[in-house]
């Protein structure tokens, strides 16, 4: 039973409550069985308090007896990626340079807003330092693991907080996506991750990596990215990027337009955005996710969006993050960081201003070529990655995967750089069964377009999670 419930989403755990037929205590016991059983293994969680997780969720029994739930997501277990506050745990994010011991008494926004509406916090999961990079290892907490095959990676930043949903140790989770940190995780690990429109979900304190990170929804269904959407874009007066609440000063209801499907849409889809390399297998894949929108209804034709160089000018931007980062550490703090990191920070202090001003302006040019592209399309398809997961443990898989992590995932990244919303959807499996990913693109703004074209994949072709 523990099994079962561990792997009911957050819209049929609400259903549930509502009708009396399950508890919140019920569903809290059930994933922390599972947490028991898998997190030794595949290292999701770095932070679990079982303790309160089950006080919250006695309230939370409690509000849904007398027919009080306090909201959305009243009795939902929730994970939070270690990088983002959250009051009474130590947010260490992934490095020995973070001291535990200090206050730890704010809530980012996403957080409070999901407290807010009465969800049941599981945990911290776990993250690579500082999330500097597309895989999930650190110095702190080893290295996390791809529930499909613990030999391979799930991916990262947002890896544990992956993990964490594909496999049942949490309804929900809360990730952060500065170059594909929501979506190459998701597409390794076959759940579904969303990047919202820079500024929709409020962020506080502001990444170190500027206006490239996102804040966003991982969950097992579409349904429930778009009820966590609604609650953590509600407004919050931290973040001083953050958008104009869109609904009248209040996030949108994004399930209430969930189901209205693709019928008519114009949608472009990129094999290989611009000539990237893609595994075989992976495209085949994603080719026939491509083609289930023309039997939704939709217009499909092959189109690659022309943009200048992408990864030279995301290099500049994460790298020049990095460098600013260390500031903010002693020599001694920084030697024991993962060599990586290091290595980019140093980078990206032998900039100069003018290189960085250069890459702004790259940056530019390539929003620029986004939005032109769109007033012909409504929905980009793309690869959500060019290769499926590979060795757990590598920042690039062995062979031509480049230098750098952003060497094989050139279809992610650049949507950071325009700042638009953007989703990765499981389209299937290898031969090896390993998950593939499907990246849906909208412009600027249209949050609830990637909602609604997610949702009709995912009514055509249903996810599947692992079998542990």
């Amino acid at each position: 039973m523990s099994d079962d419930l561990a792997l009911m989403t957050a819209s049929q755990l609400v259903a549930s409550y509502r009708d009396g037929s399950l508890s919140p205590i019920e569903a809290t016991r059930a994933v922390l069985a599972r947490i028991e059983a898998y997190n030794d293994r595949l290292v999701a969680f770095n932070l679990i308090d079982a303790e309160g997780a089950l006080e919250e969720a006695r309230k939370s029994e409690e509000r849904w007896r007398i027919g009080a739930p306090r909201g959305r997501v009243d009795g939902v277990p929730t994970a939070i990626k270690d990088l983002i506050l959250t009051q009474g745990w130590p947010t260490l994010r992934g490095s020995h340079a973070i001291s535990p011991d200090q206050a730890w008494n704010e809530d980012a926004p996403c957080v409070a807003r999901l407290r807010k509406h009465g969800a049941i916090l599981i945990g911290k999961t776990t993250t690579p330092e500082f999330g500097w990079k597309g895989v999930t290892d650190s110095p702190l907490t080893g290295i996390t693991r791809n529930p499909w095959n613990p030999e391979r990676t799930p991916g990262g930043s947002s890896g544990g907080a992956a993990v964490a949903v594909a496999s049942g140790m949490s309804a929900l989770a809360i990730g952060t996506d500065g170059g594909g940190s929501i979506r190459i995780p998701a597409a390794f690990t076959g759940i579904f991750g969303m990047k919202p429109t820079f500024g929709r979900v409020p962020a506080f304190p502001a990444s170190p990596f500027g206006t490239l990170s996102h804040v966003g929804p991982m969950t097992r269904s579409v349904t429930d990215a778009a009820i966590m959407m609604s609650v953590i874009a509600e407004p919050d007066v931290r973040d001083w990027y953050a958008l104009a609440p869109a609904d009248h000063g209040k996030a949108a209801n994004y399930p209430q337009s969930l189901d209205q499907g693709v019928k008519g849409q114009r949608i472009a889809f990129s094999p290989s955005l611009g000539g990237h390399k893609v595994d075989p297998e992976i495209a085949a894949l994603v080719a026939a996710a491509a083609k289930q929108f023309e039997d939704l209804g939709a217009h499909v034709e092959e189109a690659e969006p022309e943009l200048p160089d992408c990864a030279e000018c995301f290099r500049k931007h994460w790298f020049a993050g990095a460098a600013n980062l260390f500031t903010g550490f002693s020599a001694d703090q920084q030697a024991h960081m993962d060599p990586g990191l290091r290595e980019i920070a140093a980078e990206g202090a032998r900039y100069s201003l003018l290189d960085y001003l250069h890459a702004v302006k790259q940056r530019e040019a390539i929003g620029l070529a986004m939005s032109l592209f769109h007033e012909k399309y409504d929905i980009l398809l793309t690869p959500a990655l060019p290769i499926p997961a590979f060795e757990a443990g590598l920042e690039r898989p062995r062979g031509d995967g480049g230098d750098r992590w952003v060497d094989w995932t050139p279809f992610s990244y650049p949507f950071n750089l325009t700042r638009q919303p953007a989703a990765s959807v499981p389209c299937g499996l290898t031969s090896q069964g390993l998950p593939a990913g499907l990246q849906i693109v909208a412009p600027l703004y249209q949050d609830g377009r990637v909602l609604r074209t997610a949702r009709a994949f995912e009514m055509a072709q249903p996810f599947q999670m692992p079998k542990l």
